[in-house]
């Protein structure tokens, strides 16, 4: 069996990216390792031992280009609208908050927002199949 252990993305600005990820979702600093050319920074929080791993190539002077190919990456969360209303305050600009229904009944409750370098993050409420 594998375990999943972490999602890599390139990020420009490395206090920028663990300043948002922090204040947006708790995820703080549980390793760096600086090398040469690059800075790998891993995140995570207690809620569970996934990291997200940010890539910062010291020869990188223009935002990245995430082409169309990326997804997205999600967290739950207890209380989305709460969640929602914070992030408006803190300036993020989150989307509209969606109710998602199949066959009528909710499947998800969630906003969109974006991260310093543009990459796009669902804020789900903990509902279902997503605990």
């Amino acid at each position: 069996m594998a375990k999943f252990v972490h999602a890599m993305i390139r990020v420009l600005d490395e206090n920028k990216s663990v300043a948002f990820y922090d204040q947006a979702f708790g995820l703080k600093v549980a390793e760096r390792l600086d090398f040469d050319g690059f800075t790998l920074v891993y995140l995570s929080n207690a809620e569970n031992t996934f990291e997200l791993e940010l890539t910062i190539n010291k020869s990188q002077s223009a935002p990245y280009d995430l082409g169309n190919g990326y997804g997205h990456t999600a967290f739950v969360v207890e209380d989305v609208d709460a969640e929602h209303q914070r992030f408006e305050e803190a300036g993020f600009a989150p989307r509209k908050l969606v109710d998602f229904a199949h066959e009528g009944k909710t499947l998800a409750r969630f906003f969109f927002v974006q991260d310093p370098d543009g990459y796009e993050i669902e804020v789900m409420q903990r509902l279902g199949r997503y605990q």
